[in-house]
């Protein structure tokens, strides 16, 4: 079952005077006219936009001012000192502001009539486990009768069933998608979004002007540290969510998670393993059938943010008993007595939780086919591969997603950290990696193909191509 939703209806209009009044900016230009939306795409304008000139990593949007007035743009915002050199030639108003990442977030709200102030939100941050916790709450919020949305690296989810949209697929939209798709959301009849607040998200302001009742924070480790500019830049990152919510929840098995919480003007929430909100839950009430222990962590997170929400442990504890993993997540096949899993883990915390969890039922070889995504983390590489050649029978060293760069030196960065190589091959080709696991397994052995989870595609410096973990493992049964 899918869901529709029509992007964009109902787009809100407001005069451009109305828009910056609470905004410090500098207009030239006259301010009496309609403003129908913002975009910092060209692509995107049409009549009535304001196009912010924002300079981005790899183009400036100050290239593109030309094509957006030709496209019907009402207005101009910029950042930056070319702003006294453009005024003469502008035939439209153009705005100068301190910040065009948080202009474009205070606009894209206003726009949309600030939909977040009317609904409750949970935005969950961490490395790992963001998508399995924001679909594990709502999945017990619906037990609950409760209207509920995701939002998130799978996609937008009502009540469970993915929605059509026509919004870009990020883990964190940028606002002018985010708002519209929350004022989407409101109209369908949903109370309650659960968010994954992401490092990039939080901190390219997209999350700046979202009204956030809670904000949980899982788990510290290593990703995104080169995107950032350094492991400290990704943590001051993640901490930006503790400023911003009314409410926190924090893991208190991870250090740096209670560290980020520790000066916190709001009141703060903990769970570990068996304790929610300072109440211990005894093993015998605790009925939890997710495998790994990481992923009966990611539960209590989720029992967590009922409790904060009000809800009392007696009534939802025996609703755990029900949850399921998202698509992607300890995805399982089985034949010929052989269990394949297919699973996101792509960091070297996430992928050593599935296979600690995995080893513990696996009563045959341990096969893992993996690989690391390219343009971005090569520090984590030689630890992903230190990680899967300890717990593995034998591993497969393959591509994920390697974008622009040349798979070979990603396997080779990969290689760095094998201890023990007897146990390793390469196979360049995922599909052919995929294949050759499951033609080795023998009944009782469980082969892991990770790193990919749910996604459809594979980033290529060729292109982008479809390809499925799943898909590809079950037609690898056929072909033993």
């Amino acid at each position: 079952m899918s869901i529709q939703i029509c992007s964009g209806k109902g787009r809100g209009l407001l005069l451009l005077s109305e828009l910056l009044k609470d905004w410090p900016c500098q207009v030239f230009g006259g301010i009496h006219t309609e403003v129908k939306g913002v975009s910092e795409h060209s692509t995107r304008i049409s009549e009535g936009y304001l196009f912010i000139a924002r300079k981005g990593g790899k183009t400036d949007g100050i290239c593109y001012v030309e094509e957006a007035i030709e496209k019907g743009a009402c207005g101009i915002v910029i950042d930056r000192n070319a702003a006294m050199a453009m005024t003469d030639e502008m035939s439209i108003p153009l705005i100068v502001v301190p910040d065009c990442r948080k202009f474009i977030s205070y606009a894209s709200a206003r726009l949309a009539g600030n939909p977040s102030e009317l609904l409750t939100i949970v935005a969950v941050t961490g490395t790992n486990g963001k998508t399995t916790v924001t679909h594990l709450t709502s999945q017990l919020l619906q037990m609950a009768n409760v209207k509920t949305a995701v939002i998130g690296t799978t996609g937008v989810f009502i009540d469970g069933h993915q929605a059509v949209t026509s919004y870009p697929e990020m883990t964190t939209l940028p606002p002018e998608h985010f708002h519209q798709l929350l004022k989407d959301l409101v109209d369908a009849g949903v109370t309650h979004v659960l968010l994954e607040a992401s490092s990039m998200g939080l901190a390219t302001s997209r999350l700046a002007h979202c009204n956030i009742d809670i904000g949980v924070f899982l788990n510290i480790g290593i990703d995104h540290y080169e995107e950032h500019g350094g492991k400290q830049q990704y943590l001051d990152s993640k901490k930006i969510l503790a400023y911003q919510a009314k409410t926190l929840i924090a893991n208190s098995e991870d250090e740096i998670c209670k560290q980020m919480v520790a000066d916190a003007k709001v009141p703060v929430h903990y769970f570990d393993y068996g304790t929610v909100c300072g109440e211990q839950i005894n093993e015998e009430r605790i009925n939890i059938n997710l495998p790994g222990r990481h992923n009966r962590m990611n539960a209590f997170a989720a029992l967590a943010v009922l409790r904060v929400l009000g809800y009392e442990l007696a009534d939802i504890l025996p609703l755990s008993q029900s949850l399921q993993l998202p698509e992607g997540r300890l995805q399982s096949l089985q034949q010929d007595g052989i269990t394949v899993y297919v699973d996101y883990a792509h960091t070297p915390d996430a992928l050593e939780n599935v296979l600690q969890a995995l080893a513990g039922e696996c009563s045959g070889k341990l096969i893992t086919v993996f690989g690391c995504g390219g343009d971005r983390d090569h520090g984590k590489r030689p630890k992903m591969g230190e990680v899967a050649s300890t717990y593995s029978t034998e591993v497969i060293i393959t591509s994920d997603n390697p974008r622009s760069e040349n798979p070979t030196q990603i396997i080779e960065e990969v290689l760095q950290g094998i201890r023990m190589k007897e146990n390793v091959r390469v196979q360049v080709d995922r599909k052919s990696a995929i294949y050759e696991a499951i033609a080795l397994a023998k009944s009782g052995d469980v082969v892991l193909i990770a790193g990919k989870g749910h996604e459809k595609t594979q980033y290529t410096k060729e292109g982008v191509f479809p390809f499925s973990d799943y898909e590809v493992a079950a037609e690898a049964f056929q072909y033993r």
